[in-house]
């Protein structure tokens, strides 16, 4: 008989690790070529030094002259709060003793809900990836009712349950509304719930996954962001803190390389990874075909494809910005942790627990996280390309 039990055990013992491999290597290739690491973690923060510069203690000079002057390494310290990541599951008990009796049928109803965590989980950390950490999906343009137009629909998905900020107040203007339809082609979303009064939205105010503004990984949109600040340094002290940037309509294998050699002279960094939106791949593309060159293709770890520039895999991402290539150092980015994910346990262990009040059972998974990039200055962007 399929008991709460039994079903405890089968989550700690049967699906922690398939889930913990598929979170970490099968999101997507970008996030698979990251170092996962627990070093640097101290408490609640990653605190993490980083040198920079050169190690001033060479010189040349004569047979019996002084010698160099000793200069050490030049070190910063990044300082980051470690992020909370959760994915929860929910069972009814009325599901749970219609299948008390079948072990198949149990066995199908706690995956189909782990494929429904996962299928979240991988969407949502894919989107992080690209974010500035603080969790804006998209920004409203204005509503009718709960039928929201926004600027954009890239990371959003029928399902997911949002808020959204004020943008002059900083606060929840509606909070936890799930997303019902999206209407990609004219960049509208409708929300469940009691009709919402067209002056609750105003132009500009914030969307985000429920209880998410501001606590999100710190992702590309943070490195190459404009914010003054990174890692709790200032950009204007330590110029390293910036990345190379381009503006370039036109895309093209001098363009590439022109970022590439620059990264090599400037900061000693080799490409390996080149992540774009999926009409720059198609613009790229266009590019190889009317100049006559062969479009070779390359298997990644993880059963993905990608096109090959010189040896480096280019591949498309849905979460990329329009119109941006990034051309990464990807040995420069550690996702430091606290754990791997775990399921939160309550007192006696169980991690399958009630909740208060409602005849449903849930468990939570989670990883207490935030990625680092050691030499910002090692990465580079183009923006501005004209997609196909």
């Amino acid at each position: 008989m399929v008991t709460i039990q039994s079903a405890d055990n089968a989550l700690k013992t049967l699906y922690l690790g398939v889930v913990a491999e598929q979170l970490n290597t099968a999101v997507n290739p970008l996030l698979a070529k990251f170092n996962q690491t627990t070093s640097d973690v101290w408490g609640k923060e990653i605190r993490k030094l980083a040198p920079f510069g050169l190690n001033g203690g060479i010189g040349a000079g004569t047979e019996d002259g002084t010698l160099p002057k000793p200069a050490s390494n030049n070190y910063a310290q990044f300082v980051l709060t470690l992020k909370n990541l959760y994915g929860t599951i929910e069972i009814s008990d009325k599901a749970m003793r219609a299948s008390e009796n079948s072990a198949g049928a149990f066995v199908n109803l706690l995956e189909a809900e782990m494929e429904g965590l996962l299928k979240a989980s991988k969407f949502n950390f894919g989107r992080m990836l690209f974010g500035d950490g603080s969790g804006v999906i998209a920004k409203a343009v204005s509503n009718v009712g709960n039928v929201i137009t926004v600027d954009e629909v890239r990371n959003l998905m029928e399902g997911m349950v949002v808020d959204i900020i004020g943008s002059s107040t900083g606060g929840n203007v509606v909070s936890s509304r799930r997303i019902t339809d999206v209407d990609r082609q004219n960049n509208k979303i409708t929300l469940d719930g009691a009709a919402i009064a067209s002056s609750t939205i105003a132009d500009g105010d914030k969307i985000t996954v429920q209880g998410s503004y501001n606590n999100e990984l710190t992702g590309l949109g943070a490195i190459f962001g404009d914010a003054a600040t990174l890692y709790g340094l200032d950009r204007s002290k330590y110029k390293w803190l910036t990345p190379y940037k381009k503006t370039s309509a036109a895309l093209s294998d001098i363009t590439i390389q022109s970022a590439m050699d620059y990264l090599d002279e400037v900061a000693g960094s080799a490409v390996d990874f080149i992540v774009c939106s999926s009409g720059v791949k198609r613009a790229y593309q266009e590019y190889l075909i009317t100049n006559r060159s062969n479009i070779d293709v390359m298997n990644l770890q993880g059963g993905y494809k990608a096109i090959s520039y010189n040896g480096i895999p280019l591949i498309s991402d849905r979460f990329c910005p329009k119109g941006t290539m990034y051309l990464l150092n990807t040995a420069d980015f550690h996702l430091h942790q606290l754990c791997d994910w775990r399921w939160l346990e309550d007192d006696s262990g169980k991690v399958i627990k009630q909740v208060a009040g409602k005849p449903v059972y849930t468990a939570t998974l989670v990883k207490y996280a935030d990625l680092i990039c050691d030499r910002p200055a090692g990465q580079a962007v183009i923006s501005g390309i004209t997609e196909a």
